[in-house]
């Protein structure tokens, strides 16, 4: 069964386009490196739930949405190889100071995950 890498981040407004760039820098990256599928989406319809939801796990704020990304593998072995090659990747190490990054890093949430069901 493929592995999944999971994320939610916060992310202003204003800065959906610059967000796009990098993430279509990684998300070459990330497939060059071997990943499967490199996917980064903005909240459509994203509601604030009364207990948990997408906007409170990041601690939205209102000038933010909500981005949920993932990238699939072949398998968990391949995700840490993957990964750490694209850590060490130049062009990443480029991409990963904190002072150019679009969103707050401290509220993004992130995971690793077995496919229980892929149809």
């Amino acid at each position: 069964m493929p592995y999944v890498d999971g994320f939610i981040i916060p992310l202003p407004k204003d800065k959906i386009e610059h967000y796009r760039s990098i993430a279509t820098r990684c998300g070459e990256l990330w497939r060059e490196h071997g990943a499967l599928e490199f996917r980064e989406c903005v909240a459509d319809d994203v509601q604030m739930g009364e207990l948990t939801s997408f906007p409170r796990a990041i601690q939205q704020q209102d000038h933010e949405t909500v981005i949920f990304s993932w990238i699939v593998y072949a398998s968990r072995e391949a995700r840490d190889e993957i990964n750490a090659k694209v850590m060490e990747d130049p062009r990443m190490k480029a991409m990963m100071n904190p002072e150019n990054m679009p969103f707050d890093g401290k509220r993004m949430i992130f995971g690793g995950f077995n496919v229980l069901v892929d149809m």
